[in-house]
């Protein structure tokens, strides 16, 4: 199955150049669900291009019946990010025009919006799919009148205008996968959203963290969360329970500016065996076995512990990734130089709270206020 690749340009830079995004679209035999895959949002998060790479590989082997439905890839989604960098450390985390996260940017309905009561309340009595398909044309309206903004005289920043064409690729999915990794050292994992606990099973990941609360405006929850208050309105509207088949996952792969084997083995894996048992894939016993055995250890986003260094100094020794320590464990030790006319000191710090130390600063050199490890 060879898919059609399209280019889709971005921005002109000043010597005269355009930046692009290049979208592999993969379209089955029999019409279903649309699935959107993206890698390296963030400039130092290269490990999804590789991933992505592999899952362009594998589905080029198949024939179209396999696929039912389609499925949109696209690597290195941010071309500017990823090339910015001091030295040889990538750096493209934030947008140098306004200081902003990448993935801190995008619009979303359920904030821009404030009809979705209204729009529920006129569903009361339709079929699921009818509504679903009523609100994402909603949804889709909405988001294309900034297309005027954009073509105004005045014209927009090139945030919104890289914001919208990203957006107008997934915008019609029905499954959104965006593969990050952090930007130090880092174990494996993927942040889903209320009633998914069975289908984030699917990705095969050892841990799984629960948006119990939103950072605001990040890539997957800006696709999702229109979708959750619908369901949350229809509840409250209805005393149903009803849950779209939308679903958004960030998939963490583990240490930034790196391309891990084991962590692109983990995200290849995972994504196929997802793909296969939502029906997107039509082959039989891929990675069968695995899923029954599988249990995702499932955390909320708010038992997450950030450690910031309380001195600059050097870190002497810390934690190892992937360890479980308890409250009260030593966590690392920080060597300040103090200009006060005394000796060198050590600074000890310890676990507030019992965790996995998951995500570690790849410097050990640090400013106060600095970030050097978390804890899930």
């Amino acid at each position: 199955m060879i898919p059609t690749i399209a280019t889709i340009p971005l921005f002109q830079l000043a010597s005269g150049e355009f930046l692009s995004l290049q979208v592999y679209k993969f379209i089955g035999a029999k019409s279903g669900k649309k699935v959107y895959i993206q890698s390296n949002l963030h400039g130092a998060e290269i490990v999804g291009n590789a991933v992505i790479y592999q899952i362009i590989d594998f589905l080029i082997s198949l024939n179209n019946t396999q696929l039912i439905g389609e499925i949109w890839l696209v690597p290195v989604c941010n071309p500017l990010a990823v090339n910015q960098r001091t030295h040889n450390f990538s750096t493209g985390r934030f947008n140098i025009y306004d200081g902003k996260d990448w993935n801190r940017i995008f619009w979303d309905y359920e904030k821009k919006c404030h009809d979705i009561e209204e729009f529920a309340s006129s569903q009361i009595g339709f079929d699921i799919d009818t509504i679903k398909y009523n609100f994402s044309q909603k949804i889709q309206t909405s988001f294309h009148r900034i297309l005027y903004k954009i073509n105004a005289p005045s014209s927009v920043q090139l945030t919104d205008k890289y914001r919208y064409k990203l957006q107008s690729l997934y915008l019609d999915a029905d499954y959104v996968i965006d593969l990050h990794s952090h930007t130090g050292e880092g174990i494996e994992y993927l942040y889903y959203f209320q009633n998914r606990e069975d289908d984030a099973n699917l990705f095969l990941l050892d841990y799984g963290i629960l948006f119990d609360q939103y950072d605001g405006d990040a890539f997957d929850e800006s696709f999702i969360k229109p979708w959750l208050a619908l369901e949350k309105t229809l509840l409250k509207l209805t005393g149903e329970k009803m849950r779209f088949d939308i679903e958004a996952w960030t998939l963490e792969l583990g240490t930034g500016m790196q391309i891990n084997p084991d962590s692109v083995s983990k995200g290849v894996r995972g994504i196929k065996n997802y793909l296969n048992h939502k029906g997107i894939l039509a082959i039989q016993d891929l990675t069968k076995s695995e899923t029954i055995s599988h249990q995702t250890s499932f955390r909320l986003l708010s038992q997450i512990k950030k450690y910031w260094s309380p001195v600059g100094g050097m870190i002497l020794s810390k934690a190892i990734l992937g360890t479980s320590v308890k409250e009260g464990d030593l966590l690392y030790q920080v060597l300040t130089f103090n200009k006060i006319g005394e000796l060198p000191t050590t600074i000890h710090v310890h676990a507030e709270k019992s965790g996995l130390v998951y995500n570690i600063s790849i410097n050990n050199s640090v400013n106060e206020g600095e970030f050097v490890l978390g804890t899930m």
